[in-house]
């Protein structure tokens, strides 16, 4: 059987949708178009119920109550809700947040957006895999501390985050703890409770289902958190986030949700092993570099630096492999990762770092094809390289004198 080019290796993008759940969305755009708040009908009633079962497929794979669940746009929106709400809802009890150096725009920007409020931010230094250290987080809860935000997977580099611990941290210092879930959820496991997570946010197109639909955990109890909601008027979803529920997108996130649990381990399994079988291929190759940490990281992710080639033109190179370099809701900016800054890594590698990143559907064939396609580009983008021939003579390039021709 012919592969379908190019092979799709940019999961940590976007996933594609999964059959199961189309599905089970089909039938809420036609037959059972009712609206969730509409409760003196069959047509709404019908609507709610699905809403409902979503909300208990989706605190299941959380380990939550289903309602602590609250349906937003997406990842996005609900990270922007776990800081902002929570920011103006305490604001009277501290105006002091804590995060890391190696967050996703959807946390960061909103962060930004606090401190031009009058907020104090403290943006944690990451080490040299990209893992941010308990203890630092302790350190930094002051009184004011009202809430510290952690993602669980980094997006690019793949590098997990020790939730746990941070939890315990956060729950015995009294701030508010928010994961931005949005990446691992199919492969990683994740229980609120027994991590001390008060919020999480998830995303429905990273885990196989559709695109602008995700939830935000919200802890009732232990503590009970309450959020200034950033979109007002209908009253929907506890008064956190108003506005008509999108039902077919609840039930597709439902449906994933429920798949996420339920292969899991399965997917993680497979999908470890293909990263390792691309790394074990690409590790031979002199000069080349993980970026992220080498075992607590994603299980689909693969980030490499294969130095004296160029990120893009390794993209544009390999053009029957669907990858990406940096983070792809950031690709638009061109501007060197903040993430593989924060981590340290060189001016010059930072631009020839890719993510190959698979998943679910990702076969053996299409890795085989990847692994085969990268390295005949590097050889080949190699080749042209100056300073690689360089190198390969044994000239040391720091110690090189370029004469700047005007």
């Amino acid at each position: 059987m012919a592969q379908r080019l190019p092979i799709y290796m940019d999961y940590g993008s976007t996933t594609p949708l999964d059959r199961r759940v189309l599905d089970e969305m089909l039938p809420y755009f036609t037959d059972h178009f009712g609206n969730a708040g509409s409760r003196s009908h069959a047509f709404g009633w019908n609507a709610e119920t699905a809403v409902n079962q979503a909300r208990e497929r989706v605190a299941g794979l959380l380990g939550a109550h289903p309602t602590e669940i609250v349906f937003t746009s997406g990842g996005t929106e609900s990270c922007n809700l776990a800081v902002k709400g929570v920011a103006e809802m305490y604001a009277e009890q501290g105006r002091h947040v804590v995060t890391t150096a190696v967050e996703h725009r959807a946390v960061m920007d909103p962060c930004r957006h606090l401190e031009r409020q009058g907020y104090e931010v403290t943006y944690l230094p990451v080490d040299a895999t990209g893992l941010v250290d308990p203890e630092r987080v302790e350190a930094a809860i002051r009184k004011d501390t009202v809430l510290v935000s952690v993602l669980l997977a980094n997006n690019e580099i793949g590098t997990l985050t020790p939730i746990a611990e941070i939890g315990r941290i956060c729950k015995a210092k009294k701030a508010i703890f928010h994961v931005d879930a949005c990446l691992g959820l199919d492969t990683e496991r994740v229980d609120v409770g027994e991590m001390g997570i008060d919020l999480a946010s998830i995303s429905g197109h990273k885990i196989y289902g559709p695109k602008g639909i995700g939830a935000l955990y919200v802890r009732r109890r232990n503590p009970r958190v309450r959020l200034a909601p950033l979109i007002e008027g209908g009253g929907q979803e506890r008064g956190m986030r108003h506005g008509t529920a999108n039902v077919p997108g609840i039930v597709g996130l439902g449906k994933a949700a429920d798949l996420c649990r339920e292969l899991r381990d399965e997917d993680g399994a497979r999908v470890r092993a293909l990263r390792e079988k691309m790394w074990a291929a690409f590790r031979g190759v002199d000069y080349t570099h993980l970026n992220g940490h080498p075992t607590l990281r994603l299980a689909g992710n693969l980030n490499v630096s294969f130095e004296f080639v160029e990120g893009e033109s390794l993209i544009l190179g390999a053009n029957d492999v669907a990858i990406s370099s940096g983070s792809a809701c950031t690709s638009s900016t061109l501007e060197p990762s903040h993430v593989l800054r924060a981590i340290g890594v060189g001016e010059e590698r930072v631009h020839t770092s890719i993510r190959f990143s698979f998943g679910r559907f990702t076969t053996e064939p299409e890795v085989d094809t990847a692994i085969a396609s990268t390295l005949r580009t590097v050889e080949k983008l190699r080749d042209m390289s100056p300073l690689y021939e360089m190198v390969k003579e044994g000239i040391d390039l720091k110690t090189v004198q370029w004469t700047d021709h005007h």
